[in-house]
């Protein structure tokens, strides 16, 4: 996510920071490497377009490194000041981190998405149209197999063994691993990678090898980005009611919480999302807790409080 050379208003607003607001340098340190990261992640969008879907996108990315809580809030004081500068000078109209709030995700997970959520958000991405289909095979494969947004925006379409029901996934370290596709995702993939599908997006000339191999593309037939799949998580999410509880990361806590709470081995739930220590997946237990405490409650016979419970 990251650039060796920063747009001419970067330099402008660290510029003024130094003269104009005495910042030291170990401060301008700090915001030169997070606007860098900042720029990296817009890629092609100029700084002065982002919006704040953006800025959002660009908070899920940083969590997606495993960045601390901490670490993530410096970051958008950084963003958040550039954008500040830029407005106030007159150089953009809107303030894209007006309405951002510093980050407030817990340690750990982020709230899981009850299973009715989810169904409402398929239930918005209608149609048949190229753009309908990508977008419900989107969903359907980050919820069903709990796969980064990064991962999913690196899939090649010889990643996927439809036959076989496998799609294999490089995570962090380019550590490669295979994941199961439900029926649900498999249907949706299957429609998606038809000529009506991606075929009507795909461009008579390819501008890059990368691209010609993608599953995903974005309008103009290049492969899409994690901003546009961020932002196309985000309009769905408003449709469905629920945008403000809604990311990419979350879909896969989803994933996750609703297999335990169905019953999946916690080393199944391991493999599936690619993490290296069984401890970071047993995040996933505390989120079913609730869930736990109600089943015994109501299934125990000596549970307190439960009709006919012997005592």
């Amino acid at each position: 996510m990251g650039t060796d050379h920063l747009p001419g208003d970067v330099e402008e607003f660290l510029t003024h920071l130094a003269i104009e607001k005495g910042r030291s340098a170990n401060t301008l340190t700090a915001y030169r490497h997070d606007l860098r990261r900042y720029v990296g992640y817009l890629d092609a969008t100029p700084v002065a377009a982002a919006s704040d879907v953006d800025v959002q996108g660009f908070r899920d990315a940083l969590f997606e490194l495993g960045l601390a809580r901490s670490s993530v809030n410096r970051s958008l004081t950084a963003v958040r000041g550039l954008h500040r500068y830029l407005f106030a000078e007159g150089i953009t109209r809107t303030d894209p981190t007006a309405d951002l709030e510093p980050s407030k995700l817990p340690k750990g997970l982020p709230k899981a998405l009850p299973e009715s959520d989810i169904t409402r958000l398929f239930d918005v991405v209608v149609g048949t149209d190229a753009m309908a289909r990508r977008d419900r095979a989107i969903l359907e494969t980050l919820y069903g197999t709990g796969m980064r947004i990064s991962e999913c925006v690196a899939l090649s379409l010889d990643d996927v063994d439809l036959e076989a029901g496998l799609i294999r996934v490089t995570g962090k370290g380019d550590k490669q691993r295979l994941v199961p596709v439900g029926r649900l995702a498999e249907s949706a993939l299957t429609a998606w990678i038809e000529p009506q599908g991606r075929g009507a997006l795909a461009p008579t000339s390819w501008k890059s090898r990368s691209d010609q191999l993608a599953i995903f593309l974005n309008h103009r037939g290049g492969r899409l980005s994690r901003q546009g799949m961020w932002g196309m998580i985000r309009k769905h999410g408003l449709e469905a009611g629920i945008a403000d509880r809604l990311s990419p990361h979350v879909l896969r806590h989803s994933c996750a919480t609703h297999m335990i709470d169905h019953g999946a081995d916690i080393r199944t739930v391991q493999e599936l999302l690619g993490h290296a220590s069984i401890s970071t997946t047993q995040l996933y237990t505390k989120v079913s807790t609730d869930l736990l405490v109600r089943a015994y409650t109501a299934a125990h016979p000596r549970a307190a409080g439960r009709p006919g419970a012997v005592r």
